[in-house]
C-alpha cells in the first residue's frame, strides 16, 4: 500500500535436496548401504537374510554403549568418555559371577552388574565437575582403575557365565527370526531419541552443550545436567556389556576394549560434534552400523592379520572417519 514500510525480502530457503547432501545422518547412511552392496559384490553370501542379522546384532553391541557416548558429547564442555570399553566390561564379569551359568539370582546379579557400573559414572562425574579434571584424562585414568579392580576380583581369570535366560534374550529368535538384542536395541533407540528431542533433560543437554553459561543464566541445573549424562554413560556400557555376555557367553578382561574408541567414532560420523550442543542419537545408530559393515568388508577382503595385527584395518578406520567427517564438517552449524 502506498506509504506503507517496505517489508524486507523473507530470506531463502536452502533445499531439501541441498539440505539432504549436506546431512551428516543421511551421509552416513549413504556411505553404510555403498559398503554393505561393495561387500555383497565380494562375497554374495554377504546379502543373505541370516548375514544381515547377523552384521545388525554385532551392530547393536556397539549402538547400545555408544548411548551414553553420544549423551556426554552432546552435554559438551569437551566432554568424552573413554571408559566405556573398561565399563562394559566390569558389567560382565560382575554379572557372569553371580550368574554361574544358573537363572537363580538373575536380576540380583544385573542389578548389581550395573549398579557397580553406575559407580564408575558418578566417579568420573564428580572428577570432572568436583575436582576440574579435563574429562578426557578423568576417563583415561578410570580405565585403569577399573582395569584394576577387575584384575583384582578375578586373579586375572574370570568366571562364571552367563545365564540361560539372558542367552535366550540376546541370541533368542523371538519375531521372524530376529533375536531380541535387535528389538531391545530399537526400543531403546525409540527412547533415546524421544528423551533428547521431546523431554525436558534432553533440551537441557542441548542447551549446556550449546552454551554452558547461557542455560545456567536461563535456570538449567548445569552440573545435575552433566552429572546425569556420565551416569548415563556408564549405565548404558554396563547394559552393553550384559548384551555381549550373553552374547558371547564367557567373558575375558578385554571383553569390552575395542568399544572405547569405537563408541566415539559412531558418535562422531553420526554428526555429533566434539564441541557438543549438536547431533543425536539416530546419526550415532547409522554410525554404528558404517562402522560394523565397514569391519566385516574388511575382514571379507582379509584385510589385516597376520604380522601386522589389526593396524591396516585401524588406519582404513581412521581414513573412513576422517573422509566422512571431511564431507560435512565444514557445515556452519557444525562449526559453531
Amino acid at each position: 500500500a502506498p506509504g506503507s514500510p517496505e517489508q524486507p525480502p523473507a530470506p531463502a530457503r536452502t533445499p531439501l535436496l541441498h539440505r539432504l547432501v549436506r546431512d551428516p545422518v543421511v551421509i552416513s547412511g549413504s556411505v553404510a548401504v555403498l559398503l554393505w552392496v561393495a561387500a555383497a559384490v565380494v562375497s554374495p553370501s554377504f546379502a543373505d537374510w541370516g548375514q544381515f542379522i547377523t552384521l545388525m546384532t554385532v551392530a547393536s553391541f556397539l549402538g547400545v554403549i555408544a548411548i551414553g557416548q553420544t549423551l556426554v558429547i552432546i552435554a559438551g564442555g569437551e566432554g568424552i568418555d573413554l571408559s566405556v570399553g573398561a565399563t562394559a566390561t566390569l558389567s560382565a564379569i560382575v554379572a557372569s559371577r553371580f550368574m554361574d551359568g544358573t537363572d537363580d539370582g538373575f536380576l540380583g546379579a544385573v542389578l548389581l552388574a550395573l549398579g557397580a557400573c553406575c559407580v564408575v559414572g558418578v566417579v568420573n562425574a564428580v572428577g570432572v565437575l568436583a575436582f576440574r579434571v579435563p574429562p578426557l584424562v578423568m576417563t583415561l585414568g578410570m580405565i585403569a582403575v577399573v582395569t584394576g579392580f577387575i584384575r583384582l576380583y578375578t586373579g586375572g581369570r574370570p568366571e562364571g557365565s552367563a545365564a540361560p535366560l539372558l542367552r535366550s534374550l540376546v541370541a533368542g529368535d523371538t519375531v521372524a527370526g530376529i533375536p531380541g538384542v535387535l528389538w531391545l536395541w530399537l526400543g531403546l533407540s525409540v527412547l533415546v531419541v524421544w528423551l533428547l528431542r521431546r523431554s525436558p533433560f534432553g533440551w537441557r543437554l542441548y542447551a549446556v552443550g550449546a552454551n554452558r553459561t547461557t542455560a545456567y543464566l536461563s535456570g538449567v541445573n548445569t552440573a545435575a545436567v552433566k552429572f546425569s549424562a556420565y551416569v548415563l554413560s556408564s549405565l548404558f556400557a554396563g547394559v552393553g556389556g550384559l548384551l555381549l555376555l550373553g552374547y558371547s557367553q564367557n567373558v575375558y578382561t578385554s571383553l569390552g576394549t575395542d568399544y572405547m574408541l569405537n563408541s566415539v567414532a559412531a558418535a562422531v560420523i553420526g554428526g555429533t560434534a566434539l564441541i557438543g550442543g549438536v547431533g543425536g542419537y539416530l546419526g550415532t545408530v547409522i554410525g554404528a552400523i558404517l562402522l560394523t559393515v565397514l569391519d566385516s568388508l574388511l575382514r571379507i577382503m582379509q584385510i589385516g592379520g597376520g604380522e601386522w595385527g589389526d593396524a591396516p584395518r585401524q588406519i582404513i578406520y581412521g581414513l573412513v572417519l576422517v573422509t566422512v567427517l571431511t564431507a560435512y564438517g565444514r557445515q556452519k552449524r557444525l562449526r559453531q
